[in-house]
């Protein structure tokens, strides 16, 4: 009786081995195969595999348009993304000082001149997304001026703005003490939807105004309108917005860094996706994913050779 039993004991030990093996066996089948990279990371297979990365951006027109399709394309490819609206000068300071991965809303040289000067040496720059852009006084085209330089009394003397952090506000403020003939006008700070709004009332009734403008932006699609001639050169040349990264972020999201590397469009672009969003009032998300949709062959631009 006592051998049967150590019979048995043995049969059950020699199962146990047998199962313990084939589970492990079955371990290391499933276990994700690290890619790894030209760098030396180590992101999964699935590419973001569902790390963590966050882009923040200020809250006009032009960004919330790339932002939100950029975005859309690293959750595309795995990643937990998140978008966070914040003033000007705080989306600097959160990417230089790593409190953000990123952002593709840096008007260089003159708009974001000063954000620049104070964080320019603690993030990474990788060069324009968007060539082209300008910043300056604008008027309906029906208006009868055409420079800074003749401006009297139109719009009874007020310039329509934006936000007072803006670099195109501070442009307008340093114009204004530039030009001898703005010495009594009024610069009256608001916020991008307010001037808007208000070009678009005028615009209506056929009224004077005068706003701050920069382009792209999709009022230039939906309205007749002019930048005034700055014979000063206060708003400066044509600008470039273009995208900056925290330090560190190669080396801990190789794929992703090369997405934001390779991002670029045009200024057709972003104004299709700006339509959507403010004219026909569609949620940034939908309007972002329908251009990934339509725009497959420049998302494959910005993806290649992402592992």
């Amino acid at each position: 009786m006592l051998k049967t039993w150590k019979s048995l004991g043995l049969m059950a030990v020699l199962a146990l081995v047998l199962v313990l093996a084939a589970c492990g066996g079955s371990d290391d089948e499933d276990t994700t195969e690290d890619t790894g990279s030209d760098e030396g990371t180590t992101e999964e297979t699935a590419v973001g595999d569902g790390k963590e990365i966050e882009l923040v951006y200020v809250n006009w027109d032009t960004e919330i348009a790339s932002t939100h399709v950029v975005g859309e394309v690293l959750k595309n490819l795995g990643y937990d993304v998140t978008l966070t609206s914040i003033e000007n000068a705080a989306m600097w300071e959160a990417v230089a000082t790593g409190e953000a991965d990123g952002m593709v809303a840096a008007w260089l040289p003159l708009t974001h001149e000063a954000q620049y000067s104070e964080f320019g040496e603690d993030v990474v720059e990788l060069g324009p997304n968007l060539e082209g852009a300008k910043t300056g006084l604008v008027v309906p085209s029906y208006m009868d001026v055409d420079s800074i330089a003749d401006l009297e009394g139109q719009a009874d003397q007020t310039i329509t703005g934006i936000e007072p952090g803006a670099g195109v506000t501070a442009a307008t403020e340093a114009a204004i003490e530039e030009y001898d003939n703005l010495s009594d006008w009024d610069l009256q700070t608001s916020s991008s939807g307010a001037m808007t709004t208000a070009l678009g009332e005028a615009i209506d009734n056929e009224e004077e105004i005068i706003v701050t403008g920069w382009s792209p932006h999709w009022k230039f699609s939906q309205y007749d309108l002019k930048y005034l001639e700055d014979p000063n050169g206060g708003f400066g040349e044509a600008e470039t917005i273009e995208t900056m990264v925290r330090q560190g972020l190669e080396e801990d999201l190789p794929n992703a860094y090369k997405v934001l590397d390779q991002f670029n469009w045009t200024q057709e672009d972003i104004n299709s996706v700006m339509v959507e969003v403010v004219v026909n009032e569609e949620d940034p998300v939908e309007a972002a994913q329908a251009w990934i949709e339509d725009n497959q062959d420049k998302v494959a631009e910005w993806t290649e050779g992402v592992e």
